[in-house]
Order: C-alpha cells, then structure tokens, then sequence
C-alpha cells in the first residue's frame, strides 16, 4: 500500500508538529561527539541474504574507532537504513519495541501507518502432518501396500520397480509465510548468484512467473537488449586505478543507465508530445559548450564589512547540507586568513568560500533574482577562485575541502559541469590521501570522511543524468567511515554540526543508485515479472529508510507544505525515489493497454504515479533545496511531468490518475505551475532553457492531443 493521501506519517503521533515547534525540535538535537553507527545494507544483494537466513547483521559504514575516541552508538533506531535485517524478520513483530529515544512505539495500525507491512494473522494452527505411505505400484492397483522399503512384498513379487511418493502436507498459514520467504530468498539468491558471474543484475534463470508483461529492450533501456542474457557487465573503471574493486558494488552508479529525464521522450506516448527526437547526450552537449563566468577574470573586491552575518548564514542554512566545515576550528581558520589579508592560504580560500556560500542563502532561491543581477556572494567566490590555482597543486585535506565548497557555489549557480569539473580534482585528492591512511592527519579523519562523502553525493547526482566518466573515487566506498561527529571545545563553536540530514542523504543516495543499477543499466530488466522481486526489494528498503530516520526528520505524508526545510527536502527525495522504482511499469502500459489488467501492474502504476503527483503538487516546495539541488531537482521534476503528462494519454493510466486528485483540473493545474516555474530556470543554465521549451511544447501537444 502507498502511503496515504490523507494519512500522517508513522509516527505522526510524535513527529507532527507546528513550524515553530519544528524548528526547535531540530535545533536541539546537536550532534553529540559520541561515536555511532548507521548501518547501511551491504552493496552486494548476498550480504542481505546472509543475514536473511543466518539472522547475522548487514555490512555496516562505521567510522573506524582507532580513528575517533570510544564512544557510544546512538543514531536513530537500529541505525538508518537497517533495512534488510528488519525485512527478514518472519515474526515482523517490531510494533511494541522502544525507538532510540527510548519511547514505546504505539501499535501499528495499517490504516494510519501505509508503509508498515502487513502481519499474517497471529495464532496458526498447524494441523497434524499425515504421511502417506503406499507405493505407487500398489496405488495404481488399488492394493495394500505394506510399506517395507526399499520395496515392498507386492513389488518384490512382480519384480516391479517400487517408487514412493513424499509425503502429502497440507500448507496452513504458517507454512505459506515461510515458503513466500524462502522463495524471495531464493529470487535474491538468483540475482546475487548472476551478480558474481556478470558483475551485477539479474539471472536469466530466475523463476518464470505468470502473466509478465513484456519490456522491449529499445523501450525500456534506449538501446537494443539480449533475449537470452539479461545481464550486463558494466565496468565501473574510471579515472582512478583502483576501480575493481567497486565492480561489484550496486550501490553505485552504473556507467551505462536510463534512469536520465530524457530518456523518457523515447517512450511510447511520450515521444509523441515533442515534434523532433532528442539525443540524451543534448543535455551534456549545452553544458560543454557555455560561457565561463566573466566575471571570474576580474580583479576581486570584497566587502568584509558584514562578514559576521554571513558566517552565521551558512552555519545556520548551508552546512546542514554539506556539512563539511568544522564550527569548532572555525575561528582559528578566520584568525590565520585575516593575518593573511585573504590573500593566500587554504584558510582563506574556505574562509572566502563560506562567506560566499552565507550571502547566497540569504537571498533564497537564485530562480527568484533578477536576471543579469549578479547572484549574491559572488564577490567572495570571485576572491576564493583566484586562490584555487594554488591549492590545485597541494594534495592536502584542506585543498580538497576548499574545491568541494567551490563546487558547491558553483552548483548554487546552477552550473553542473563546472562544479564536476572541481570534483574530480577533489576526487583525485582524496584517492591520494586515501591509499595511505598515514597521509591524513589524526585531526582531519573526520574532515576527509565528509569530504569523502559530498563528493560521491555530488558525483552520483551528475551521472544520473549526464554521460560524464566516473572519477574513481567510490573505490574507496567501503573502506571510508562515516561521520561521527567533529570534536572542538564547545565555547568556541561558531554553529551546530548538525549530521542528521547528512546521513540521511548519504543512505538515501545509495539506494538511488542501486535503483539505476538493479532496474535502469543495460539489459538489467525485460519483463514486469522479472522486476517484481527486485522492485519489491528496494521499495521495502525505501520504507525502512524513512522509519529509521530520527523524530525530527520524520516527515509527515499529509498534502500540505511543509515548514521545516529539511523534512520538505527528504520528502521530495523519498516521493521521487519511489517513482523511479516503479516507473518501468508505467512504460509495460504505455507500451501496452492491456498489461493494467494484471492486478500487481495496475498497483505499481497507482504507486508511481501517486509518488509523481506528490512531488509536483506544491512546487515552490522544492525552493528549500535550491541551495544544493537545484539543477538536479529541475530534472526530475520535468522527469516527472513528462510521465504525468504520458498517463493523461492513456485510458488505463488516466483512470489511475483521475483517482488520485480531486478534480481532473487538478492535474493540468499541476502541469501548468511545473511550466512556468520551469520555465523561471530557463535563465539559470542552458541545459534547463531547453528543459524548459521541451515541457512547455509538450503541454502544447498533450492538450492538442486530448482535445482532439
């Protein structure tokens, strides 16, 4: 069941609250500098089945002890994301355990809680196992068979061969919950075991089910598929050396995928509502071919007369995204760059960053500024760049933090390829750190792991939706620790390390790409059955991601905006991961009709277009991203449209559709608000201006078609 309409989040006893309460709820929960663990599900389906049948914990992203002092595990309720222990658990008896908190969790109700699954009833009664013994000589004569084996006296007289059936056992309810569990194990098993042959995917001898509705290959990868092979070995080499070892890590992205915004105008119906084909390289192509900043080559003059307030803008507003700068050591970095007139230094390069980043967020959403005003904190990102030319030739930590926040400005101005660009000096910083653990100051261990962090986050949502090379840095996945928190004498904090929403990212992106590898790489998928498995698999994953979310970032799933920015951020993100895990179902109908009369397509498609619709609905909801996600959240919203729109065109989809809003208008109301705020991005980068024409052609064509 999708979660509700109407309905409360799980916790909405508890998690609800006004704007005001919100705010404060968040502000008090400070980072504690104890140690803790998220446990993340390992990047190879065996280890989740593993601690499936042998109930052992799932590979885990711990921060290394020897590099931080003990300290006690504390994140949210099992650690975020213990997804695939929790899912295996056949008593599902989970309702009445204490959270983190230390709170008794109320009873589940289905009904309040959609994403809880449903318990088989309690107290089955197992009947009496009856065993059938007569062989199948004096079965078919209808005689007394006395048992005796190997044969028995009348085949032994008739020189027969003598063949006893097993057994026969009635399934009660009990018996039919282990077999349902046993044969998901063995469906992960398949796919696991096709893993370790092809580097990932599924076997083509996985179990046949009935009724599949077919996907061609063209359809639903954009390239032609093998019938006999649903596998691809897709390398996951790039420019570091050490890429072999990520070869086998789904949780990451896959160097071929469809999982790109226009890669939907290769579908049926879809394709029809743009009047010329496009090439998904188009996108890359704009970006290669724009104008560098001028204004970059200027002499730098920056104010620093309002310094104070922009340092308390970012700590406030921007390094809950990121957090990648210490508020503890804060003050001596601001020390040692006024001594050097923020002439020269990594200390004055992220000072100048900071600021740069803190008068950007105080303007709000760079859509919202008059275009060919100069968007706020250039001047300080201006100062910081003609500094980079000398950190580019230093491989210490402090470099690689200093182009990571350029990359981030860089991405506030809706610039991707620029801000890859500085991502992959950071990543080959952090590859030369990283292969020695020694090259890496005890003091900056937890600084690299976030670095190490942002810069994956940063690369996977790049490669999502551009053909860009993998810079090698996610080799390295599995030996970095997570954060756990920066250590510093309080009173000279200038902020709070807020890790939360962090975290949360860092899970949540993983499971986005072990979407991309698992659903949308080459030849993953063909056949609506052959998804069933997986796409069960990781929307469960999804649902134990949002139940281990800490109270204050459990977001409700009622209709209305919200105020808290960083619940409306992970809400957006949770809607449209959920749509992507179900979006082939939608192109099986689009491709055909009749595959809705299968009652398990008909749900999929009411999942995806429900998680669609609820990602577009309020869409200046989205503005609470723009500092980091801007570009990318442009894409998946016109992603998202383009799908909606294709379902209006499809008397299956549409009747989906209309049940989900409360008047047909609704749906065009919603369409025509993505238009026009995409169409205020158009400005901003020429990949999104042609964004904008293709969505604003669409609804021209969609309504003409409806119309006629």
């Amino acid at each position: 069941m999708s979660p509700s309409s109407n309905g409360d989040s799980p916790h909405s006893s508890t998690a609800t609250m006004t704007a005001a309460a919100s705010a404060s709820v968040v502000g008090r929960f400070p980072l504690p500098n104890r140690d803790f663990t998220i446990e993340v599900p390992s990047p190879q389906l065996l280890g989740q089945i593993n601690g499936q049948v042998n109930g052992g914990g799932i590979n885990s992203l711990k921060s290394p002890t020897s590099l931080k002092s003990a300290r006690t595990p504390s994140f949210s309720r099992d650690g975020i994301l213990n997804s695939a222990q929790k899912a295996r658990n056949l008593s599902q008896s989970s309702e009445n355990r204490p959270d983190s908190n230390g709170m008794q969790k109320a009873p589940s109700d289905e009904g309040i809680n959609p994403l809880k699954r449903r318990n088989t009833d309690a107290g089955v009664d197992y009947p009496r196992r009856r065993a059938t013994i007569a062989c199948e000589v004096c079965r078919s004569r209808k005689s007394r068979c006395d048992g005796t084996k190997p044969k028995c006296k009348l085949c032994t007289e008739l020189g027969a061969e003598c063949i006893y059936r097993e057994p026969g056992i009635k399934l009660d309810a009990g018996d039919k919950l282990i077999l349902e569990r046993l044969n998901r194990i063995e469906n992960l098993l398949q796919m696991n075991m096709a893993g370790h042959v092809n580097g990932m995917g599924m076997s083509h001898d996985s179990p046949n089910m009935s009724n599949g509705t077919a996907l061609s290959g063209d359809n639903l990868m954009g390239i032609g598929s093998n019938a006999a092979n649903f596998v691809s070995v897709i390398p996951s080499g790039g420019l570091g050396t050490w890429s072999a070892t990520a070869t086998n890590n789904i949780s990451t992205m896959p160097k071929v995928h469809t999982n790109a915004a226009l890669h939907l105008l290769q579908w049926p119906m879809i394709r029809d509502l743009v009047s010329r084909p496009y090439d998904p390289q188009i996108l890359l192509q704009l970006e290669m071919a724009r104008e560098p900043l001028h204004s970059l080559a200027k002499t730098p003059c920056v104010d620093l007369s309002n310094t104070n307030a922009y340092i308390e803008a970012y700590f406030d507003r921007v390094n809950i995204w990121y957090a990648c700068v210490n508020p503890y050591t804060w003050r001596s970095h601001y020390r040692i760059a006024l001594s050097n007139g923020f002439r020269e230094g990594p200390e004055s390069c992220i000072v100048l960053l900071v600021l740069a980043l803190g008068q950007a967020s105080s303007r709000g959403s760079i859509s919202r500024i008059v275009p060919h005003e100069d968007p706020p904190g250039l001047q300080y990102f201006t100062a910081a760049w003609s500094l980079l030319p000398g950190m580019m030739t230093s491989n210490s930590v402090l470099a690689a933090q200093c182009h990571l926040l350029a990359a981030a400005y860089l991405f506030y101005l809706v610039r991707p390829l620029e801000a890859w660009n500085l991502l992959c000096t950071t990543s080959t910083k952090l590859q030369l750190l990283l292969m020695a653990p020694s090259r890496v100051p005890a003091d900056q261990r937890e600084l690299i792991e976030r670095i190490y962090w942002n810069s994956l986050l940063f690369e996977s949502d790049l490669l999502a939706e551009l053909d860009l090379p993998h810079s090698g840095v996610v080799a390295f996945e599995e030996n970095v620790g997570l954060p756990c928190g920066f250590e510093g004498d309080e009173q000279e904090a200038v902020g709070r390390d807020e890790l939360w929403y962090f975290l949360a990212e860092i899970a949540l992106r993983r499971l986005l790409n072990r979407v991309s590898q698992l659903i949308y790489s080459k030849d993953s998928m063909a056949s609506t059955t052959s998804l069933e498995p997986v796409v069960a698999e990781l929307d469960f994953q999804l649902t134990q991601w949002y139940e281990s979310l800490p109270l204050p970032l459990q977001f409700p799933f009622t209709r209305t905006m919200l105020p808290d920015p960083v619940q409306t951020v992970l809400r957006l993100r949770f809607f449209a991961c959920r749509t992507i895990i179900y979006r082939p179902y939608i192109l099986a109908v689009l491709d055909n009709e009749q595959a809705v009369l299968d009652p398990s397509v008909r749900e999929a498609c009411t999942k995806c277009l429900e998680a669609s619709i609820r990602q577009l609905e309020h869409i200046t909801a989205h503005h609470a991203g723009h500092m980091p996600y801007l570009w990318q959240g442009a894409l998946s919203i016109v992603s998202q449209t383009l799908l909606v729109m294709g379902a209006t065109m499809s008397p299956s989809l549409s009747s989906i559709l209309w049940s989900l809003v409360p008047h047909r208008e609704t749906i065009d109301q919603i369409i025509n608000d993505v238009v026009m705020e995409i169409e205020r991005y158009a400005v901003l980068s020429p990949s999104l201006s042609l964004s904008a024409e293709i969505i604003k052609e669409a609804e021209v064509r969609r309504r003409t078609y409806l119309s006629g």
